[in-house]
């Protein structure tokens, strides 16, 4: 029944909690080229981005009551190593220019981890946003 409830589903936005809402907004910017968009009135600071025509990012400013650590680097490791990612907590984007993507990482000096998939075709890229949010950027779009 639940899956008949939720027929015409859709991701409506991702969202990330920082101490420094400008700062990831900026880097959103740069390395993809997310846009600014209007932002309804919220009691804390918040930064909606777009990229294409429906992939949204909230970024909102982080609780300093919270007790809980900033970004999660990965699901096994405590050190911020992007060769963890694979398997940690991660958004992936799909690029069609990948190979100029990854090389305008290189050039900023971002930390990246390279691998390709077994099928041989697939090339992914991961790395963390400024604040250890895992990131993966793909050079096929999701097809299976």
């Amino acid at each position: 029944m639940a899956a008949a409830a939720a027929a015409g589903a859709c991701l409506n936005h991702i969202s990330r909690e920082s101490t420094d809402i400008q700062r990831l907004a900026h880097f959103y910017k740069e390395i993809f080229g997310f846009e600014q968009v209007e932002n309804p009135k919220f009691d804390f600071g918040v930064i909606w981005l777009k990229l294409g025509s429906s992939f949204y990012l909230h970024l909102i400013e982080r609780d300093p009551n919270t007790k809980l650590p900033e970004g999660p680097w990965s699901a096994t490791s405590a050190v911020a190593d992007p060769k963890n990612l694979p398997r940690g907590h991660h958004v992936c984007i799909y690029i069609p220019n990948f190979d100029s993507f990854v090389q305008s990482l290189k050039d900023k000096g971002i930390k990246i981890h390279e691998r390709v998939q077994a099928d041989g075709k697939t090339k992914q890229v991961f790395f963390f946003d400024p604040d250890g949010n895992g990131l993966e950027v793909s050079s096929q779009s999701p097809v299976f």
